[in-house]
C-alpha cells in the first residue's frame, strides 16, 4: 500500500474538517505534504504548527511550502510533538495529523516510538475543540513500529467512548503490514 493512497484517504476527512481560520497541527512534519494541505485549507486567517525532530524534514518542508505558494500561516518547529501543548491553547485546534513511523527516505533509526507518540496523542486530545479531528496513520513493519503499533492501538481502544469516536480502517487484503489509518473525533 503506497503512502500516497493512505494520504488521499485521510485527506478526504481532513479537507472536510478544516475551515479558513482554523488552527491545525502537523505533529509529524516528515516531507511536508500534510503541512501544505493544512496550510492551504485554513487559509491566511488560520495557522499550522508543524513538528519534527529532524532538520532534514524541516528543511524539506520549508522548501516545499515555498514551492507550493501556500499562505505563510505556518510555524515549523524542530522539536518533539510531545511539546505541542506549549504552542496552542486547550480546546482550540480543529485538526491534528500524525504519521507514525520514520521519515520516508530518511534515517530509519530516527522513528517515532510508543511512549512519545502516546504522550503526544494524549496531549492532542485536550487541544482539540469539540468536533475536532485527529488523523493518525500507523506505519509498522520490518524495521519499525510493531511495538508502537500495538501500544497505540491498545491506547485507542481504551479512549472514553462518550468523549471520542475512534474509527480504524484496515487494508485487509494487503500484504506486508500495511499502514493502519485511524480517525479520532472529539464529541
Amino acid at each position: 500500500m503506497k503512502a500516497v493512497q493512505i494520504t488521499q484517504w485521510c485527506a478526504r476527512f481532513i479537507t472536510e474538517q478544516v475551515q479558513p481560520g482554523d488552527i491545525c497541527i502537523d505533529a509529524t512534519m516528515g516531507n511536508g505534504n500534510d503541512t501544505i494541505l493544512l496550510s492551504s485549507l485554513c487559509k491566511e486567517t488560520g495557522h499550522v504548527y508543524a513538528f519534527d525532530i529532524q532538520e532534514q524534514a524541516l528543511a524539506h518542508t520549508r522548501q516545499k511550502l515555498l514551492d507550493a505558494d501556500v499562505p505563510q500561516n505556518y510555524t515549523l518547529l524542530l522539536e518533539s510533538h510531545t511539546n505541542m501543548d506549549h504552542y496552542v491553547q486547550s480546546e482550540s485546534v480543529s485538526c491534528i495529523v500524525f504519521n507514525l513511523g520514520y521519515l520516508p527516505g530518511g534515517d530509519h533509526t530516527k522513528a517515532t516510538h510508543a511512549s512519545s507518540s502516546i504522550e503526544a496523542l494524549t496531549k492532542s486530545l485536550s487541544l482539540l475543540k469539540k468536533g475536532g479531528l485527529i488523523s493518525l496513520c500507523i506505519y509498522s513493519g520490518g524495521d519499525s513500529g510493531f511495538e508502537e503499533r500495538d501500544a497505540v492501538l491498545s491506547w485507542l481502544k481504551n479512549l472514553d467512548s462518550h468523549k471520542y469516536l475512534v474509527i480504524r480502517s484496515d487494508y485487509y487484503n494487503r500484504p506486508n503490514n500495511p499502514p493502519i489509518p485511524v480517525l479520532i473525533i472529539r464529541q
